[in-house]
């Protein structure tokens, strides 16, 4: 899970790598499944904005970690608070959805 947030201030290739292959990730209302999808998702998003990812809180929620996280960046409301629900296999993320 840590890998996760290290990757993603690198490119879509490393946070890609954070995923298991039939991974499912939703954002932003869009669900994006497996992990050439998330590739893409990662690619185009960190071509439309530049922002960094500051970790504040993580706990566990029936079974599923939850990371509060700062965005601050180059989008409409920034700086925010997103949770991050993380569904792990292993050492890797099974499903994530990123929630305002």
């Amino acid at each position: 899970m840590a890998a996760y947030f290290t990757a993603d201030k690198g490119d879509s290739e490393a946070v890609a790598q954070c995923f298991t292959e039939s991974a499912v990730v939703k954002d932003e209302g869009q669900t994006y499944d497996g992990r050439a999808a998330i590739r893409k998702w990662k690619a185009e998003t960190s071509a439309k904005y530049q922002c960094t990812s500051e970790p504040l809180a993580c706990e566990r929620q029936d079974g599923t970690t939850v990371v509060t996280s700062r965005l601050t960046g180059n989008f409409p409301g920034s700086p925010v608070n997103l949770r991050f629900f993380l569904g792990l296999e292993g050492n890797k993320i099974a499903s994530l959805e990123i929630i305002p």
